[in-house]
């Protein structure tokens, strides 16, 4: 082989190898810059979709709002996409989404989105127990009235004589009797006055 030909060759080599090299960097990293998270919040949901994280099993998801889990940890591979409903509120919350790619952590997401308070709405109010009546009889008040008793006003008529069986027109009865006897005693004296003038 002459000198042109191998320096030929070496060349050709070369050429091949770096264009290799860079075919295998862009495969490598083609995965990685296809991580598509995608993520909205509004004031009564969470809507999220991630694609293209590989099928590597060890992909994790999370999501909290104020710190408490409304999707706990969750592992998927290569897509997810889940709808989740926010507590009732009457105040913005903090909602954080975390995501660990199975290709390194330069990869995974720490984010956070606040929920506003939906408009014209407002928290179901807690319901006030209604006491239940009492069956037991009620206690009699300690404490003395303060009003006197009524004292009877005082009879200004004479006591009434005791009941003896008789109605109470009996006297009006004897006055008229003692009407009568009188007038009867004074006609029986006036006769015998006139019988003595007479005689």
């Amino acid at each position: 082989m002459t000198e042109i030909n191998r320096t030929r060759w070496r060349s050709g080599a070369l050429i091949a190898a770096a264009a290799v090299g860079a075919l295998g960097v862009g495969l490598s990293a083609a995965p990685a810059v296809a991580h598509t998270p995608t993520w909205t919040v509004t004031c009564d949901e969470v809507s999220l979709v991630l694609t293209n994280y590989g099928h590597n099993a060890r992909n994790t998801v999370t999501v909290t709002a104020d710190g408490k889990d409304l999707l706990p940890t969750e592992t998927f591979t290569n897509d997810f996409s889940r709808t989740l409903k926010l507590p009732e509120h009457d105040k913005e919350i903090s909602v954080r989404l975390v995501i660990t790619a199975s290709d390194g952590d330069q990869f995974g997401r720490d984010e956070t989105k606040t929920a506003p308070v939906c408009e014209g709405e407002s928290p179901t109010p807690t319901p006030t127990p209604t006491p239940t009546p009492s069956t037991s009889s009620p206690t009699p008040s300690e404490t003395p009235s303060t009003s006197a008793p009524a004292t009877p006003a005082p009879s200004t008529s004479a006591p009434g004589l005791a009941e003896t069986g008789s109605s109470s027109s009996t006297p009006l009865i004897a006055g008229a009797a003692a009407v009568v006897i009188a007038a009867g005693g004074g006609i029986t004296w006036a006769a015998r006055r006139r019988r003595g003038t007479q005689d």
